[in-house]
């Protein structure tokens, strides 16, 4: 039986919170961790964390709600890359399946993140997930990282493909401001967390938004 033409040639993936269950479990206890080390008594939720990560930006908050200077922003990073290191986070259930079909009928997979290249290949491996054809990361000039459209135009031009064939799948603005940029089509992941004015603007502004893997699923495949 001949199979049905894919929607989306390549599935661009965001890391943490599309694919892995990691601010919940790594990245908002890494910075709690800093912040004991240079900011005694200053804290911030699960909720605001991932409200901060939306908008204005992580870096954004660090240099401006913060004053991180640049020693403590190089801090941060290591304390950062050190609980990374030693915490290995779980793929969301239904996530290898939705890749190994895209994988199947000939599409691509590739991950735009602001998580390191190195640890992205990690969790994929360490969870069983087919390796991605292309990564950008963390790792990238910052000029060059999401929102940039950077990797969007490289991941066409490496792959001969239009904007159209394209489908960015994150769970916060800059994959959304990313894909805008491009007139790629951009569904929302929002499957990690439960934060109303982050649902809210995400099912206003994204003609796809998803509750769970399974629903992303039926889309491209059924």
């Amino acid at each position: 039986m001949r199979e049905p033409k894919l929607k989306y040639r390549c599935l661009v993936l965001d890391h943490d919170d599309t694919v892995m269950d990691s601010t919940r479990l790594i990245h908002h206890p890494a910075f709690l961790a800093f912040l004991r080390e240079t900011r005694p008594g200053t804290s911030i939720s699960l909720a605001d964390y991932f409200r901060v990560n939306f908008h204005p930006g992580f870096l954004e908050y660090c240099e401006h709600d913060l004053g991180l200077t640049p020693a403590e922003l190089d801090r941060e990073l290591q304390v950062w890359k050190g609980y990374v290191a030693s915490h290995v986070p779980k793929a969301f259930p239904g996530i290898g399946a939705l890749m190994a079909e895209q994988l199947r009928r000939g599409g691509q997979i590739a991950v735009v993140s602001h998580s390191l290249r190195e640890n992205i290949l990690r969790d994929y491996r360490e969870n069983g997930l087919p390796e991605p054809a292309m990564v950008f990361g963390w790792d990238l000039p910052r000029a060059q990282r999401k929102p940039s459209p950077f990797a969007l135009d490289r991941i066409m031009a490496a792959m001969d493909l239009g904007p159209e064939e394209l489908l960015v799948v994150d769970d916060l603005k800059p994959g959304y401001d990313m894909a805008r940029q491009r007139g790629v089509p951009f569904a929302a992941a929002g499957w990690a967390y439960d934060v109303p004015e982050i649902r809210g603007f995400m099912r206003q502004n994204s003609p796809l938004y998803f509750d769970s893997v399974g629903g992303l699923y039926k889309f491209l495949f059924q």
